[in-house]
């Protein structure tokens, strides 16, 4: 293992006396933490290394804070400030962002289910600032205490350096400052005295039986009330219609009303500014991750965030008076090269298979040799039980089954987080084919399931998928 699995591995065994079974790194995301889901006999664990100290104390204590106040937050089960990594409870894979691409289809473009989950998160969020936020110790806040004049600067200007500079889109850099200036004055007037989450998006949000819980709200602050309603709602790839927008914005209004006698008028007069400031540092980030660290699936964001700003601009819901930038955001969003940003299709196929060890594992007809084999022999069978013989892990009675085991929830955990970290490397590497196998005695319901499970995980990729159960001579494929 390398050292930080060293290290989180002996974490976990002075917290719980024991050696994990295994630990196993998860798919990176926005920011220079790495996640490990550590697995022990008594189930899965989340470890957490990242290098920024300030960071790691301000995410602490927070989080010590939200749950003495009954917020919905993971919890810390185990620290050591000095080797900069943390353990915290497991809040699986689901995020509110894989939920609606999920769900999500042509004909019904944002389902009911998901408007009823936005609305409970929507439900959390005064908690978050006010009733929580008066309990914090901001002088912990990280790099500032208040999301202030200085700290929207900061973010224009990661807008101007990462995104327009590296995007070739040109500009008057004094007029530009001034507009800056401008916005910032207009938006310092709210009062800044509750909690800012900062980060309040659709990928910060688990989904647990239907019920939201928040992560990632290290970088917040004091500020507005608007910000952290316009990052969920202007979020870029969860694409929300515009009148489910203001349908949650509306909403969460109701809810603000009922705890703090907000001035609508008022509060609306500065949101479009903040969804506008929120925007383009997001636009900051995508440029910085996707053009200066040559990671183009960031890229992919921005038309989406460019449909947001044409949204704002067509509508007039921005200008004030910020000729320089108008004329900027008129460039960003006329520009052809940026709706261009999806990539080619992925050329990785990955084949699943389910199959019986009484017969043999499936060859690889790639020529690559194999890939992952599970063993779900340890699992609970169904097989067991007369109700279930003459059916399969693909029907409902067997799925129940199955699905009410938290060893089985364990094992789809850990799978799925490998075979991720391979589907990642395979696509950077441009390799085409990745083979997984579950096998269990018979072939005919653990092993259907699990095969069944990784390929509703997989099914959002950019990748092309086939699912084979040989001993049920079932083939179905998958594109995307």
């Amino acid at each position: 293992m390398i050292d930080i699995e060293q290290k989180l591995s002996g974490l976990y065994r002075s917290w719980c006396g024991r050696e994990p079974v295994s630990v196993v790194k998860l798919a990176g995301s926005g920011s220079y933490r790495s996640y490990y889901r550590i697995q022990g006999f008594e189930g899965s664990v989340v470890g957490v290394h990242n290098g920024d100290v300030h960071e790691n104390t301000a995410f602490i204590a927070f989080t010590n804070q939200f749950r003495k106040d009954g917020l919905p937050v993971p919890e810390v089960l185990a620290n050591d400030p000095g080797n900069c990594i943390y353990i915290l409870s497991d809040l699986g894979n689901t995020t509110l962002y894989q939920l609606l691409t999920e769900k999500r289809t042509i004909e019904d473009n944002f389902p009911v289910e998901i408007l009823e989950i936005y609305k409970k998160a929507i439900n959390w969020l005064p908690v978050f600032q006010l009733n929580a936020g008066q309990n914090l110790d901001y002088s912990l806040c990280h790099p500032r205490a208040v999301f202030d004049r200085q700290s929207m600067m900061w973010d224009l200007n990661y807008f101007k350096y990462y995104f327009l500079k590296l995007a070739k889109i040109p500009f008057d850099e004094q007029a530009l400052e001034n507009d800056f200036s401008a916005l910032c004055d207009l938006l310092t007037g709210d009062d800044p005295d509750f909690f800012l989450y900062r980060d309040f998006q659709s990928r910060n949000i688990m989904i647990i039986n239907g019920e939201p819980w928040f992560i990632d709200y290290q970088g917040g602050r004091k500020g507005a009330l608007q910000y952290d309603v316009a990052s969920l709602l202007m979020d870029a790839k969860a694409d929300i219609p515009m009148p489910v927008r203001s349908e949650l914005l509306d909403y969460y209004l109701d809810k603000l009303e009922n705890v703090y006698p907000v001035n609508r008028e008022k509060f609306l007069k500065t949101y479009d500014g903040f969804a506008l400031i929120r925007i383009l540092q997001a636009l900051g980030a995508y440029g910085f991750r996707g053009y200066y660290e040559s990671k183009p699936h960031f890229l992919q964001s921005i038309p989406f965030a460019l449909r947001n700003l044409r949204y704002l601009r067509e509508n007039q819901k921005i200008g004030f008076g910020l000729h320089a930038l108008m004329s900027v955001i008129d460039k960003m969003i006329e520009k052809p090269e940026f709706y261009n940003k999806m990539p080619e299709k992925s050329t990785l196929t990955v084949n699943i298979f389910s199959f019986s060890y009484k017969k043999e594992i499936p060859p690889d007809d790639s020529g690559n040799g194999g890939g992952f084999v599970f063993d779900c022999r340890a699992l609970p069978n169904p097989g067991r039980f007369d109700e279930f013989k003459q059916i399969t892990g693909k029907d409902q009675p067997v799925i129940d089954f199955l699905k009410k085991e938290s060893s089985v929830d364990d094992f789809l955990k850990n799978t799925c987080s490998l075979v991720e970290q391979s589907v990642n490397a395979y696509i950077d590497r441009g390799f085409e084919h990745l083979m997984v196998s579950f096998g269990c005695t018979g072939g005919q319901h653990r092993s259907v399931y699990c095969a069944e499970e990784l390929a509703k995980y997989l099914k959002n990729r950019n990748i092309s998928l086939t699912i084979k159960h040989i001993q049920q001579e079932s083939i179905s494929t998958l594109s995307h």
